[in-house]
Order: structure tokens, then sequence, then C-alpha cells
């Protein structure tokens, strides 16, 4: 199985953070990656961190106690990090240069690291930059865009989806 990591870049909502990580624990995502003012309950004063844990597990029922996190103060070092390690940095995003996720060429076997962005205005573009390839949704209604954690769970789900064919259903 391919590794799949998440970096969550500037998203405010904890409740969004909770509903990711509720997907990535489902999906099997090897390590969610806290980046720029994205909340989590790794720092700050006891009782900080104690609301934004209530919050965050809100959504995510338990999923922030099973999924692997680390936070970065600096994600260009990150992404460096990763792509020396032959990853494909992706960001979800809509551009002039993104691919359908539907009909991507990625190839199965590859690590990927997938970048989710701030809820309205998304990966900022120094970061897109960064990026091997961006990656889209094509959306079929009047709205442009999916809530973050809804579109973090189709993009999660079609880049999982070849390690999924062999899984089976317990009854």
């Amino acid at each position: 199985m391919k590794k799949l990591i998440l970096i969550l870049h500037d998203i405010r909502s904890t409740y969004n953070v909770g509903a990711i990580l509720r997907t990535c624990d489902g999906l099997a995502i090897d390590q969610v990656i806290f980046s720029g003012y994205t909340p989590f309950y790794d720092k700050g004063l006891a009782h900080e961190r104690e609301k934004l844990r209530a919050r965050i597990h809100k959504t995510a029922l338990g999923a922030e106690e099973t999924v692997a996190f680390a936070r970065t103060e600096d994600i260009f070092t990150t992404i460096a990090e990763y792509r020396s390690q032959a990853y494909c940095i992706c960001a979800l995003e809509q551009g002039e240069h993104s691919i359908n996720l539907a009909e991507s060429s990625l190839d199965d076997s590859q690590n990927i690291v997938l970048i989710l962005g701030e809820e309205v205005h998304g990966v900022p573009q120094p970061v897109l930059d960064a990026c091997d390839c961006l990656l889209e949704i094509p959306m079929l209604g009047h709205k442009e865009s999916f809530n973050v954690s809804v579109a973090a769970a189709i993009a999660i789900w079609e880049l999982r989806k070849p390690d999924l064919k062999n899984v089976s259903c317990q009854s």
C-alpha cells in the first residue's frame, strides 16, 4: 500500500480538522501534518489544549487519538523533505493547470503528500508553486467548491481506491 501523507495548511475550523482526521483514520492515512495556523491541541496552555481537544473530538470521535500527526513550522522545508524521499507533492486546488482527480495518471504505487488549504482561499500560491501537481475535484452543480473536509474525503478516497480493491468487507 502506498504511503499517503496529508498536510493541513491554514485550516481554521476545529470541526473541519476533526472531520478530516476521522476520514484519515478510516482510510489509513500514514500521517497528518499541521501547518500554519491549523488548530490542534499539541501546544498552548492546558486549558486551551483541552478546549481544542473537545472541539476536534466532536467530529473526530476518537480519530484524533489514532492518526499519527506532526506539526511543521515551515511547510516548504517539509515539502522538500518529502520530495527528497520521492513523494509526489500534490495540492487539492482548482487552477489553470489542475488535473481532474478522477482522471489523474498518478502511479498507483506512488507515495503522495496531499496539501489541503484554508476554507475560503485555498492553498496559497507560493505553496502551489512548490507542488508537483494540482488535483481538482470536478464540480457538476452551481457551487465552485466543497467544504474542505468533504473535499478531503473525496480526494483521499480517490487516492486510496487502488489500495481498497483487495480489501474485504466484514459482516
